[in-house]
């Protein structure tokens, strides 16, 4: 018997898109909690300096510089875990960006720039973590959903569609590796207090109204306050889930 089902003391917990925001977040909650972290981003300056915050407060990461769009930086993402540590547990894909405006007015580079970092970026990802993962038969994938990809909100084309995309991913690697050994589950915020990059904020923007509107807590989410699932999802708590989507969002999906 586990002595304790929500541990992730000493797993090796690979997260992409970890600089800044929720990843980077989930980060330094494993890494506090006895996880031999790797963070990444592809902007090598913010990523350094993400780094040395933790260093700054006693906590000890790895980074690599990781553009999820280059299917060869997935690959070394993984390898460096490898070789650092000699085995890859939990891989945690979240990098992610987003462009709000009418359906009718994405430019074709737009549509395929959030493609490409939402859904192929954590295919790669996912696929090459599980590669390993299904070599000695153990081992949780984790995606960052969004309440986006199974209801509708306007101004979100091509993010909800990466995000539907993701869900299905979750269901059908985690169907056809359940009995290997790798589970996979997605965690699907609702509003997050910290706001993406190429999102500008107005708390007077319609868009922005509806958050409070349709989420019956009435308020964003504090990053800190989705690290729990994260947390059950890697750990062994969870150890009989897999192609699971879990709603954390404040009552939105419910409503």
């Amino acid at each position: 018997m586990v002595k304790n089902l929500f541990s992730v003391e000493n797993k090796v917990v690979c997260i992409s898109g970890s600089s800044r925001g929720l990843g980077k977040a989930l980060a330094k909650g494993f890494a506090e909690r006895g996880a031999k972290v790797l963070i990444s981003s592809w902007d090598s300056e913010e990523l350094a300096n993400t780094k040395q915050e933790f260093n700054n407060q006693g906590l000890s990461t790895e980074s690599v510089v990781l553009d999820v769009q280059n299917q060869a930086d997935c690959k070394r993402f993984v390898e460096t875990a490898l070789e650092i540590h000699g085995k890859l547990d939990v891989m945690i894909c979240n990098a992610g960006t987003d462009i709000i405006k009418p359906a009718e007015q994405y430019e074709e580079n737009e549509w395929d720039k959030i493609l490409d970092i939402n859904l192929r970026g954590y295919y790669f990802c996912a696929q090459f973590a599980a590669q390993q993962m299904l070599k000695v038969g153990n081992g949780s994938i984790i995606m960052t959903s969004s309440i986006a990809g199974s209801t509708g909100i306007p101004g979100l084309a091509p993010y909800a569609a990466s995000k539907g995309g993701i869900n299905q991913l979750v269901r059908t690697m985690g169907v056809e590796w359940a009995q290997r050994g790798v589970r996979v589950n997605a965690v699907a915020p609702g509003y997050i207090e910290n706001i993406m990059a190429n999102v500008e904020f107005d708390e007077n923007d319609p868009y922005q109204k509806r958050v409070i509107t349709f989420t019956p807590m009435g308020r964003r989410g504090a990053v800190d306050a989705f690290l729990g699932a994260y947390l059950f999802l890697a750990s062994e708590a969870s150890s009989y889930m897999t192609g699971e989507i879990l709603y954390v969002d404040g009552g939105y999906h419910a409503a």
